[in-house]
């Protein structure tokens, strides 16, 4: 087989059913064999960072593996922003890419596409990089590339071939996928000391980041074992359901934050309770004197020496939180005030619905027609940052985000992918009319893939955030914060997708419905008067 032969054999033995991507010279045979091969499609994007950004949405969505394939050099630039926002979000996504013909390799002659250290370039941004010279050892490479993957942090990988290495023939044996997740045994004593804090502690707080999305049963036996509330920032959304007793958004706890004694942080960076809602004069390395104990299970051990705890557990959050669950069983815990969450839920629901119109509304609206288990993926937009707080999630992986990265325009792309993978779910996807434009011509992909996705275009006409900045900081002097925009229904009918505008809340709610039934490529266009929307900040700032 060719050595493009081997590497979709490879990822396919692996479970990868779908790549996403645009063929060009260096990747002619991986593409090649996705056409003859029943057991994975394609879906061709309009450009690489499309590519990269549908797979990231996939693999996110599933918490499994995805993976894309670009060309080399351009390409694989076009693609680093999906990369960089897979490794900030622990994202297992896998590149296949090429290289120059193998006698260039490293030369610097400026063969096409040619970068002067690619691997080196990826290594600054991703997990794993690797390079096939000999294509007999395919199947181990790649097998190695999702045990990388899928270890200890998840995280995204780059495989790469010289196109005439891809090209030519080789004996090659596919053998079994990979089998190996490796994990940190759970350190006992750390579990004895966690229990024993926890047992005297009075008011308790659990923070959930990413790495607890597929922890869910656990960290809410141990939400209900406490009586205690749990939430999260982005990443960590939907971990516990926000209508449990014990789920608690982002702004009710800020209400509980000044009173908790014990902070149990699991599978997070504690971005929220340390960079937002902590001091900003000075590096934290830890918490500042006063501040809760902290408990952190994390799988990687360096989160330990990035932000020390008061008791650090390195292990996979199942398996931590299980172990600290038993223990607590055998010694006991004081329960915690459900009305206390309560009455902090319902403070929280009224002040945001008063303080920040008119996104609330249409969350509210949103939120009321999407299905519960329907997904939603956030932008970097007005409604986008106030979902954050104000939009209620119910499972995990049910909302999409970019993490720390803030990645302006990689929503719609990424819901594509989202759409893509959870074909039989209700998708949806918020952005502003500057965040669209980034990658709109993926439009042509929704379209030419059928891919029912529906696209919530919030139009103010600017860059809200640039034009408040300016307004604010630098006496309204506004550069490059207005925008001239196409009409969005136009753009959409012209690609072949449906397309509606709507002024209110009460408009968008029969369209969001009609859509959700038509599950066709949608754009609704909500029209919103620029400087409108009030400041999201005091929200997610604390």
């Amino acid at each position: 087989m060719t050595g493009g032969e081997a590497l979709i054999r490879s990822v396919v033995a692996n479970g990868i059913d779908t790549v996403y991507g645009l063929p060009g010279a260096q990747t002619y045979p991986i593409f090649d064999e996705i056409y003859t091969n029943p057991d994975i499609k394609e879906i061709i994007s309009r450009h690489e960072q499309g590519a990269g950004y549908m797979a990231f949405g996939h693999a996110y969505a599933t918490g499994k593996p995805s993976a894309f394939s670009v060309v080399p050099g351009p390409g694989l630039l076009n693609a680093g922003a999906a990369l960089s926002t897979a490794d900030a979000t622990n994202t297992p996504v896998l590149c296949l890419t090429g290289q120059v013909m193998s006698e260039f390799l490293g030369k610097g002659r400026g063969h096409l596409h040619e970068l002067r250290d690619q691997q080196g370039l990826l290594r600054s941004v991703i997990k794993h990089v690797d390079h096939i010279s000999d294509p007999t050892n395919t199947p181990a490479q790649i097998n190695e590339a999702f045990r990388q993957m899928l270890s200890g942090r998840p995280g995204p990988a780059s495989v790469e071939m010289c196109w005439d290495t891809m090209a030519k023939t080789h004996e090659v044996e596919i053998g079994q996928a990979n089998s190996i997740i490796d994990k940190p045994e759970v350190d006992l004593d750390a579990i004895t000391d966690a229990a024993k804090l926890i047992k005297n502690a009075k008011n308790i707080m659990i923070m959930c980041g990413g790495g607890a999305l597929h922890a869910s049963n656990e960290v809410l036996e141990l939400a209900e074992l406490l009586r205690v509330p749990a939430t999260a920032f982005r990443g960590g959304r939907g971990v516990v359901p926000e209508d449990h007793m014990c789920g608690t958004s982002a702004a009710a706890a800020r209400i509980l934050w000044d009173s908790t004694d014990v902070l149990i942080g699991i599978g997070s960076r504690l971005e929220m309770q340390y960079m937002r809602w902590g001091p900003w004069d000075k590096y934290l390395a830890c918490p500042p004197p006063g501040s809760p104990k902290l408990i952190r299970i994390d799988v990687d051990p360096l989160e330990m020496t990035r932000f020390q705890p008061d008791i650090g557990i390195v292990a996979d959050a199942v398996d931590g939180t299980r172990a600290l669950i038993d223990e607590i069983g055998r010694r006991g815990c004081r329960a915690g005030d459900l009305d206390r969450i309560s009455a902090a839920k319902a403070i929280a629901h009224k002040n945001i619905r008063d303080d920040i119109q008119p996104q609330m509304e249409y969350l509210d609206t949103m939120r009321e027609v999407l299905p519960r288990d329907g997904v939603f993926v956030e932008e970097l937009c007005q409604v986008g940052f106030a979902a954050n707080f104000g939009f209620p999630i119910y499972e995990p992986r049910t909302y999409i985000t970019t993490g720390y990265q803030g990645t302006l325009g990689y929503g719609f792309p990424t819901a594509l992918g989202v759409k893509v993978a959870v074909p039989d779910k209700a998708v949806l996807c918020i952005t502003g009319d500057g965040g669209f434009m980034f990658a709109m011509p993926e439009l042509a992909s929704a379209v030419q893939h059928d891919i029912g996705l529906i696209t919530v275009v919030f139009n103010n006409s600017s860059y809200a955030n640039v034009r408040r900045d300016q307004e604010r900081l630098y006496e309204g002097r506004l550069i490059g914060s207005d925008l001239d925009n196409p009409d969005m229904v136009k753009l959409a009918e012209s690609f072949g997708a449906d397309g509606y505008r709507v002024d209110s809340p009460a408009a968008l709610k029969p369209v969001l419905e009609q859509a959700i039934d038509n599950n066709r490529p949608t754009i609704i266009d909500v029209t919103i008067e620029r400087g409108s929307e009030a400041s999201p900040w005091k929200y997610l700032i604390g």
